[in-house]
């Protein structure tokens, strides 16, 4: 059997265990995501669903956001861990929103994962988000042979998985 159907079964096994996977950070606009996804890094989407509530509810915007003082983010953040370094890069993100946009790698603290959950989840375009899951089980299921760096995984990926159902097939591992 070659990659590509092995690729093939999984992504429909899959979706008929969890048809309606999509994405476990609860958000109303994009850059609620942006914020979410830097602070779910080494921490869980649950945790960061609550920890969100209070600083959306006292930011209800970019604007406001980005004109808080670091510390009064990190003082919220911090139940998500990391959180001095996770406050810098929200406010840095913030004001890089309100003042220019640029591409979504440039932003403070976001990297491959973090663009291409917002591009898949808030943009529909086609995406893989190599996350520790994904890398994971794409191992033990041998989509890919022992490939532990993300960006590998994802290119391999790329070669197996139609773009369509990148997005999805990435969410349905992690509810997997």
């Amino acid at each position: 059997m070659t990659k590509q159907e092995l690729a093939a079964i999984c992504i429909a096994r899959l979706k008929a265990e969890y048809p309606d996977s999509d994405c476990t950070l609860d958000y109303a606009h994009a850059w609620q995501l942006l914020v979410s996804v830097r602070l779910a890094a080494q921490c869980t989407d649950a945790r960061v669903n609550v920890v969100v509530q209070e600083l959306f509810a006292k930011y209800p915007g970019v604007k406001e956001l980005a004109a808080a003082d670091p510390a009064d983010i990190e003082a919220i953040v911090k139940p998500c861990g990391l959180g001095h370094s996770k406050a810098r890069d929200i406010s840095a993100c913030m004001r890089m929103l309100r003042d220019k946009y640029d591409a979504l790698l440039s932003l403070p603290g976001v990297g491959r994962k973090s663009a291409n959950l917002i591009m898949g989840d808030v943009f529909g375009k086609p995406a893989i988000v190599t996350d520790t899951h994904c890398i994971r089980l794409c191992n033990r299921i041998g989509l890919v042979d022992n490939v532990k760096e993300p960006a590998k995984v994802e290119r391999e990926l790329w070669k197996i998985i139609p773009p369509a159902e990148g997005n999805g097939f990435c969410h349905r591992l992690v509810d997997h």
